[in-house]
């Protein structure tokens, strides 16, 4: 018989028969349609053979017509397996309340380490954490995601410039970088200042070296600012010069705005769906249907299911589905040229150091053409223009 896992959820009878009519007997069991396997011969009179278990009743009345007795030694597949489960139940329903327990305790908070924070900090950090339901004895699975906790805390607390977080097991490891850790002293070579673009200087603030311009001069690309070379003729000393020289510099940046455009916005319309994630499979358990959106964003968030230390191949799938709408925004051309300014200031700022500013800025053209707006400006920038040149010893000034 090929498909025996068939007849095992159904249920299996081994069957022994004696007398001297077995082989009528066995004719017919297959003449009534019972299906009989395994047959095996155990002396003359006797045979055991396989039933499935809802055939029992038509070999009682087929062994009422012989001159067979049958006797039944064994039951196997599913029901009598069930039966004996029930009989042990006591013993089951502990082993899986343990199991549960286990597997409970083992998707729970039970420690968050810190590091590299000081103690004020790590208080901020704790009350924060408390504020966002990340504490011990708290279920993970009600949890955010590393990367949202991430995010809140480096938004919220002013201390810290970044913070690393894993989930390893039931802890929480956070790896804190605050911003008042003391700087590491700058090992530097002898060099000079040169300049990196042309300018006119507006103001000095040289630290060490030997300044070789003043305000009001005019610099270009590669010329000396700060010379590394100080003391007097005979008795010079090589240092690294330090220092900062801000002069005006000047940008021209041309800019292109259409006078309508498209761009997509949420609507605050959404659909959650609800998955149990086993290894690539998902089974989908809340949240049926299509999607009726005709254009849409999809959030994913995996929370996977912990056992002690082992991460199981099983997790909890939540995928958000945002309905986004299509808008068009049609300028005038006041309104596109402004559009522009503001695209070529925020241009020349990505541009720009932190300690760079716009002094002024100049239209120097503007047109209409083709359903565009194009605009070019000079802007006039205060920065600094010093850049380090690695000082060979020996080199004149």
């Amino acid at each position: 018989m090929k498909n025996l896992w068939i007849e095992f959820f159904g249920g299996i009878i081994t069957v022994e028969t004696r007398g001297k009519g077995i082989e009528r007997l066995l004719n017919i069991l297959t003449r009534n349609g019972i299906l009989i396997w395994n047959v095996k011969r155990h002396g003359s009179e006797t045979v055991t053979f396989k039933i499935k278990l809802n055939d029992v009743k038509k070999i009682r009345k087929a062994v009422k017509d012989s001159n067979c007795k049958i006797k039944f030694l064994r039951r196997t597949g599913m029901p009598f397996l069930f039966k004996r489960l029930l009989k042990n139940s006591g013993f089951i329903v502990g082993a899986f309340a343990f199991l549960l327990v286990i597997f409970i305790l083992s998707n729970m908070v039970w420690g968050i380490d810190i590091k590299g924070a000081n103690p004020e900090t790590e208080h901020k950090i704790r009350k924060e954490l408390d504020a966002m339901g990340v504490k011990k004895g708290k279920v993970q699975f009600f949890l955010e995601n590393v990367e949202v906790i991430q995010r809140k805390l480096t938004d919220n607390i002013g201390a810290i410039t970044w913070v690393g977080v894993e989930l390893k097991g039931t802890t929480y490891h956070l790896q804190v970088v605050e911003k008042n850790e003391p700087e590491k002293p700058e090992l530097l070579s002898p060099r000079d200042l040169v300049a990196k673009k042309k300018g006119v200087i507006v103001d000095m603030f040289v630290e060490e070296g030997q300044p070789k311009v003043s305000i009001h001069d005019h610099v270009k690309p590669g010329q000396l600012l700060v010379s590394g070379v100080i003391g007097k003729e005979g008795q010079t000393e090589i240092v690294p010069a330090k220092g900062e020289i801000f002069a005006e510099t000047w940008y021209i940046t041309t800019v292109t705005q259409p006078l309508k455009s498209t761009f997509h916005v949420l609507n605050g319309n959404e659909k959650q769906k609800h998955f149990i994630g086993i290894g690539k499979w998902k089974i989908p358990v809340w949240g049926f249907g299509k999607v009726e959106y005709k254009e849409y964003e999809i959030e994913t968030n995996t929370k996977n299911f912990h056992f002690l230390k082992w991460k199981l191949p099983i997790s909890y799938i939540n995928t958000t589905i945002r309905e986004r709408e299509q808008e068009v925004r049609i300028y005038s051309n006041e309104e596109a040229f402004d559009a522009a300014k503001n695209r070529a200031r925020n241009d020349i700022k990505s541009l720009l150091t932190d300690n760079a500013k716009i002094k002024g800025e100049k239209v120097l053209h503007k047109s209409v053409d083709d359903g565009k707006v194009s605009i070019s400006i000079h802007f006039q920038i205060i920065e600094n223009i010093a850049e380090a040149k690695p000082l060979i010893q020996g080199e004149t000034e």
